[in-house]
C-alpha cells in the first residue's frame, strides 16, 4: 500500500498565517513592470486570431510564456487590467497572453463548440485544424516573434478555457512544458448542459454566449439582443417561470428558434457522432507536456471534466507528470480569494484559494518552466470535505481506504456494509407536474446554479416523492473516498425515467451556526448535499442506445456519482435520497417514452409510480476501479 499523506492542521494554520498580505498586480503594477502589444497571429488555413501579449520590462532575463486561449473575449485583460492569473504568478515574472479562438471577439474565422479533434498534427496540413493546431500555430510564433523567452510555454484555464488547454495536449508543440486544465469540460454530453443524458434545463439562460456567430471583429458582445429575450426578464421565481413556459418545446419556439448551439442539442438527443467526436477524452494519450487538473468538489458545471481529464491521462499516459487539484470550491472559485472560504451555508476555512494559489500553481509551473527548485507536489492534492482538511494522495482514486455499501431497508434505515435482512421494496409517485425542487432557496433566472451543490436538503426530505435513508449517528469518523457507484434495481408504471441519486451529511442538532450564516439558517440538523448525480432512464443500455422501460418490469440501472473525498464525522449521519425529478435544474422527464424530449409535448408528460427495490445498493470507495455497462467507461 502506498503512503498516504496528510497535511497537518498546525502546519495549515501557520502557512495561512502568511497568506494575509496578497501581492497587489493591478493596472499601476502591470504598466509599471510590463509592457503589451497586440496582434493577430495568423494560423496555418490563413485564419488570423487576436492576441494580448504583455512581457516583462527586465529584460535582463528570459522568461516563459503562460498562454491563456479563451471564449469569453481576451480583451477582458486590456489596458493593464489582468484577471488572470493569480498575483503570485504574475509576479514570479512570465510573458502573459491572452488569446480569442477562432470565431470569437477580435479574431477571424468561424466558431465551433468544442470542435473535435483531428489526430497527428501536421503543421504543413493546411487543412488539418483543430483546437490542437491553433495553440500549436500560436506558440510556434511566439517563440519566433516574442523576446526574451527561454523556449517553454504553459497554459491555463478555467472552465471553457481548460477545454482550450486540455485541447492542447494531444499532438503538442514540443515547447508546451506545462499545461494546467482548470473546471475544464471534456464531453458536452456530461459536462455544462448535460448530466449522464439529462438536459440541464437551469442553463439555458446561458444559450445565447455560444449560439449565435458575430457578424465582424468586435471587443463588445455581440449577441446582446438574442440574449435579451430571455435574460432581461424580471423574474423572481425560476422555478415557477420555467414549469409555466412548459416543455422544451415552447422554449425553442420563444426563445432559442435561431440559435444554432441549441438547435444542434435538440437535433442530438442521444449520444450519436456529433457528441462522439466531441469528447476530448480519447484523444489523451501520449501525452508530453506535465499536467495539472484541478476542480471544485462543489462545481456545479464541470464536476465530470477534471476528474476524467486527470483519470484518462493517467490510464493511457503512465510515465506523464500527471496531477489533481480537487478543493472545497464552486465553479473556479479558487482563481479569487474572499478570505473565508465558503460554499452556500458552509465554511472550510481560511484562505483556501491563496493556499492553492501560491503553494499548489505558483510551485507547478515554476518547476516546469523556469526549473525552480520546489517542493515535488504530489499526485493528487485532495481537500476532504468533511474534516475540511487538504489530503495528499499518491493516486486517485487513493489505494488502502476502506470500501462501504449503502443498503435500504425498512423505514427509511440505511444500513453500512450490511445487507436488509427481509426482502423489501420502497415506492414514490413522480409527478413532472409537481417536480421536486433542486434548491431549498427561491432562485430567478441564472445564468448557471451554483450555490445548491452543498444545499440542505430538508425540504426534500419531507416530499413523499422522494426516498429518504439515514443510518444511525456515526460512533466513529468514516472517510468516504473516491468513486460512487448506484445500482439500482428498478419498476414504474411509465416507460422512462430519471434517476436523482443524492449523498447527504446530516449534521447533528447541536451542531452551532457558522459566522456568515443569515438568521434563517439554521446548521443543527442541516442536510448537506455532498455528492447527487442525475441519469435518464432511458440510457441504462448505452447513451447511443435509449430503450423505453416495460412497466412493472424489474429492470437495472446502474451509473456513477462523481468521485467524493468527505469524512462522516462521528455524531453525524449518512443519507441517501432518490427522486425523478429536480427541476429547473434537470429538465423534466415526461416519463412516457418518447423519441426526443426535446419535442414533446405537454400531453406527452404523466405521472409514474417509481418502484425502488430493497437489493439496490450504493458502492463507494475501494482500490478497484467501480464500473457498470455505460460506454463510457468502455
Amino acid at each position: 500500500m502506498k503512503k498516504q499523506l496528510l497535511l497537518s492542521f498546525a502546519f495549515l494554520s501557520m502557512s495561512f498565517l502568511t497568506f494575509g498580505q496578497t501581492p497587489k498586480t493591478d493596472s499601476l503594477y502591470m504598466r509599471t513592470n510590463y509592457s503589451k502589444s497586440e496582434h493577430l497571429i495568423a494560423m496555418r488555413d490563413g485564419i488570423k486570431l487576436y492576441t494580448i501579449v504583455y512581457t516583462p520590462k527586465d529584460i535582463s532575463k528570459k522568461y516563459p510564456f503562460l498562454l491563456n486561449r479563451t471564449c469569453y473575449n481576451a480583451s477582458g485583460n486590456d489596458n493593464y487590467k489582468v484577471r488572470i492569473p493569480s498575483p503570485y504568478l504574475i509576479q514570479e515574472g512570465y510573458i502573459l497572453v491572452y488569446q480569442d479562438v477562432r470565431g470569437r471577439y477580435m479574431s477571424e474565422g468561424v466558431f465551433d463548440n468544442t470542435p473535435p479533434n483531428i489526430p497527428g498534427n501536421n503543421p504543413k496540413n493546411k487543412k488539418s485544424i483543430d483546437e490542437s493546431s491553433d495553440a500549436w500555430d500560436t506558440i510556434e510564433w511566439l517563440l519566433k516573434n516574442v523576446k526574451p523567452n527561454n523556449g517553454r510555454v504553459g497554459m491555463f484555464g478555467i472552465s471553457y478555457p481548460g477545454f482550450y488547454a486540455a485541447a492542447a495536449l494531444p499532438d503538442a508543440h514540443p515547447a508546451l512544458k506545462a499545461v494546467s486544465p482548470q473546471a475544464p469540460i471534456a464531453d458536452f454530453f456530461f459536462d455544462d448542459f448535460h448530466h449522464m443524458g439529462a438536459f440541464l434545463q437551469s442553463y439555458t439562460a446561458a444559450f445565447a454566449v455560444f449560439g449565435y456567430q458575430k457578424n465582424t471583429q468586435t471587443k463588445e458582445n455581440w449577441y446582446t439582443t438574442e440574449a435579451a429575450r430571455f435574460r432581461n426578464q424580471k423574474i423572481a421565481d425560476g422555478y415557477d417561470f420555467h414549469l409555466k413556459t412548459g416543455p422544451l418545446k415552447n422554449f425553442t419556439e420563444k426563445y432559442h428558434y435561431d440559435n444554432f448551439f441549441w438547435n444542434q442539442i435538440i437535433d442530438h438527443p442521444n449520444y450519436d457522432s456529433f457528441w462522439q467526436v466531441r469528447n476530448i477524452l480519447p484523444h489523451l494519450r501520449n501525452v508530453k507536456p506535465a499536467v495539472m487538473t484541478v476542480g471544485g468538489w462543489f462545481d456545479a458545471e464541470d464536476l465530470y471534466g477534471p476528474l476524467n481529464i486527470y483519470k484518462s491521462i493517467e490510464r493511457s499516459n503512465p510515465t506523464t507528470t500527471n496531477s489533481l487539484v480537487m478543493g472545497p470550491w464552486g465553479h473556479g472559485d479558487w482563481a479569487r480569494e474572499r478570505g473565508k472560504s465558503t460554499h452556500n451555508h458552509v465554511y472550510f476555512g481560511d484562505s483556501i484559494s491563496t493556499f492553492y494559489q501560491k503553494e499548489i500553481e505558483r510551485n507547478f509551473f515554476g518547476k516546469h518552466l523556469k526549473d525552480q527548485a520546489n517542493q515535488p507536489l504530489p499526485e493528487a492534492y485532495i481537500f476532504d470535505t468533511g474534516n475540511k482538511q487538504w489530503k495528499t494522495f499518491e493516486n486517485w482514486p487513493p489505494k488502502g481506504l476502506p470500501s462501504y455499501k449503502l443498503h435500504f431497508n425498512a423505514n427509511g434505515v440505511l444500513s453500512i456494509n450490511k445487507p436488509a435482512a427481509e426482502k423489501n421494496s420502497f415506492q414514490y409517485t413522480s409527478d413532472p407536474m409537481k417536480p421536486v425542487p433542486y434548491t431549498s432557496q427561491t432562485e430567478g433566472l441564472t445564468f448557471t446554479p451554483r450555490r445548491f451543490m452543498s444545499d440542505d436538503q430538508r425540504e426534500a426530505s419531507k416530499r413523499p416523492d422522494v426516498l429518504t435513508f439515514e443510518s444511525e449517528p456515526l460512533t466513529e469518523d468514516m472517510v468516504l473516498s473516491g468513486e460512487i457507484m448506484a445500482r439500482l434495481q428498478v419498476a414504474m408504471t411509465g416507460t422512462d425515467a430519471d434517476f436523482i441519486v443524492k449523498l447527504i451529511d446530516v449534521y447533528p442538532q447541536d451542531h452551532p451556526n457558522y459566522d456568515h450564516n443569515p438568521n434563517n439558517i439554521i446548521m443543527g440538523g442541516y442536510q448537506q448535499l455532498v455528492r447527487h448525480e442525475t441519469f435518464r432512464g432511458r440510457f441504462r443500455n448505452g447513451f447511443d442506445k435509449p430503450q423505453p422501460f416495460v412497466p412493472n418490469e424489474v429492470t437495472k440501472v446502474e451509473f456513477p456519482l462523481q468521485d467524493v473525498l468527505h469524512t462522516f464525522k462521528k455524531g453525524h449521519r449518512i443519507m441517501i435520497q432518490i427522486h425523478s425529478t429536480w427541476f429547473p435544474y434537470i429538465d423534466r422527464n415526461p416519463q412516457k417514452y418518447v423519441d426526443n424530449i426535446y419535442k414533446a409535448d405537454a400531453a406527452d408528460f404523466i405521472k409514474s409510480t417509481i418502484t425502488i427495490m430493497g437489493n439496490s445498493v450504493i458502492e463507494i470507495g475501494g482500490e478497484k476501479t467501480l464500473t457498470c455497462d455505460l460506454p463510457f467507461q468502455k
